[in-house]
């Protein structure tokens, strides 16, 4: 099974791909980013978002559940996606 979450976060498309047997990748404007592989009810993956002027924003991603899984996007530690 496989799930995506996407957002756009001040024109950066930010996507978090989860499948039950592949793992997680995170995406920013479409370049991976982080990944875990395997199994697992529980993920943190990490990016850098790079704005035009080279000042960068960290992006955390937090995934987790059992029967559905939920997704938090942090931006500079600042919640900008919750489902």
């Amino acid at each position: 099974m496989k799930k995506m979450f996407d957002v756009t976060f001040e024109g950066h498309h930010i996507q978090m791909v989860n499948t039950w047997f592949n793992g997680e990748e995170l995406y920013i404007d479409g370049k991976l980013q982080d990944e875990n592989l395997g199994i697992a009810l529980r993920a943190t993956l990490r990016g850098i978002l790079k704005d035009n002027d080279l000042i960068t924003k960290n992006i955390k991603v937090s995934l987790g559940g059992i029967f559905t899984i939920k997704c938090k996007i942090f931006v500079d530690n600042v919640l900008v996606f919750s489902k």
